[in-house]
């Protein structure tokens, strides 16, 4: 079978796509996991220096900035990606596989790296731009909000920009095209620790006990309710129960079940109405059956929502450089992401990257077979360049 034709890129990209595939690929055998990005923040800042990058390091422990400036402007524009794996054992067999044991990079997030690593190049031997880039290359996007925690410790007053931009890979998609998706584009991210409490007792004995098994199986079934009457029906919501704790023995009734949910929405005011009849459910449930109730609602991750003007940008620049079939139709997608932070305090936009469709682009991601398509890493870093050099074009002279 004759190998598939390479991907639309700059020739300068992929006259070093070799080198960029294998720094891709080292990440992904060296997997590592939230705000332990050490080794993969210490290549990312040894290939930036190298190339004339201004390089800080330690926003959000091991976050990584580089900053290049070209020109006399003063706009000021920051392009990130995410550095850290997930706990899950790879299961591709592939020869880059992760040598790690429980850790991979199940999420393309190497692949990331190695395209902005890959633009970074470029923008550092070409120039072709006025004004200054910064390469955010942020740790603990899987859960902990890496994003959050380098704004925390000071990135914009570091490093301001006028606007923001991130790309995401998306299996199932043909590869190498894109999608860009004004307004709420991924959902809120929250989880909801639930415990009902009642009396434990004999399982043979039942009138005995206040059954926390029967007041928590009530709860889940209500909970179906709060999507399907209390949310509109033109907005989106989910709850669902992903964990249902409670005893290990056929004849005893356990005193105590503990339910664990993951909660999303693409609105604020859904994301708070949500919250509220969560507790309100529980509480009332509990009662009902004798038993009570302790929610424990965590905030995680906001709606992302891609700011129109920058997203209109983000979809020309793709138009101008491919025609209008190198974008694909755009959805919101239900998973999270905490770029949405980023977009909270600056304009930008998230795009993704399609990474091949059947076999080639995999299955999806969090998955122990999955792997980042290295046909579109020189693609996706043409993307980059094209976006800071339209976005900071020299003036006209």
């Amino acid at each position: 079978m004759n190998a598939p034709l390479p991907l639309p890129a700059l020739d300068d990209i992929r006259a070093h796509e070799d080198e960029m595939v294998a720094i891709r690929r080292r990440i992904h055998a060296q997997p590592e996991l939230a705000f332990e990005e050490r080794a993969t923040s210490d290549l990312v800042a040894q290939c930036l220096q190298r190339w004339g990058y201004d390089v800080h390091r330690g926003l959000g422990v091991t976050g990584v900035v580089g900053t290049l400036k070209a020109g006399t402007g003063t706009r000021r524009i920051g392009l990130r990606a995410d550095m850290d794996a997930l706990p899950i054992a790879e299961a591709t067999g592939k020869p880059w596989a992760s040598q790690v044991l429980g850790k991979m990079h199940a999420c393309g997030h190497d692949g990331h790296t190695a395209m902005l690593l890959a633009a970074a190049r470029h923008l550092a031997a070409t120039q072709r731009f006025d004004g200054i880039v910064h390469l955010v290359f942020q740790p603990a996007e899987e859960g902990l909000g890496g994003a959050k925690r380098m704004l925390d410790d000071g990135f914009l007053d570091l490093f301001p920009v006028e606007a923001i931009f991130g790309m995401h890979n998306s299996p199932g998609r043909p590869a190498g095209r894109f999608i860009a998706h004004a307004g709420p584009t991924m959902a809120s991210g929250d989880t909801c620790i639930v415990k009902i409490r009642g009396t434990g007792g004999h399982g043979a004995m039942p009138h005995r006990a206040t059954d926390a098994v029967v007041a928590a199986s009530s709860f889940v079934m209500a909970l179906q309710t709060i999507v399907s009457r209390n949310v509109p029906p033109l907005e989106a919501g989910i709850v669902s129960v992903g964990a249902f704790l409670a005893g290990d023995a056929p004849n005893v009734i356990p005193g105590e079940v503990e339910l664990r949910l993951t909660v999303r929405a693409f609105s604020a005011a859904v994301r708070d109405l949500l919250e509220r009849r969560i507790g309100e459910i529980a509480r009332a449930q509990a009662e009902s059956f004798g038993c009570t109730a302790d929610v424990n609602y965590i905030r995680r991750y906001p709606v992302l929502v891609n700011h129109p003007r920058e997203t209109a940008f983000c979809a020309q620049v793709v138009r101008d450089w491919l025609g209008p079939e190198g974008l694909l139709d755009a959805e919101p997608v239900s998973a999270s992401e905490d770029f949405a932070f980023f977009l909270e305090r600056i304009p930008g936009c998230y795009v993704f990257i399609g990474n091949g469709e059947g076999d080639e682009g995999g299955c999806m991601v969090h998955n122990p077979g999955y792997d980042f398509n290295d046909r579109c890493l020189s693609t996706g870093a043409t993307y980059w360049v094209k976006l800071v050099e339209s976005y900071l074009k020299p003036p006209a002279t």
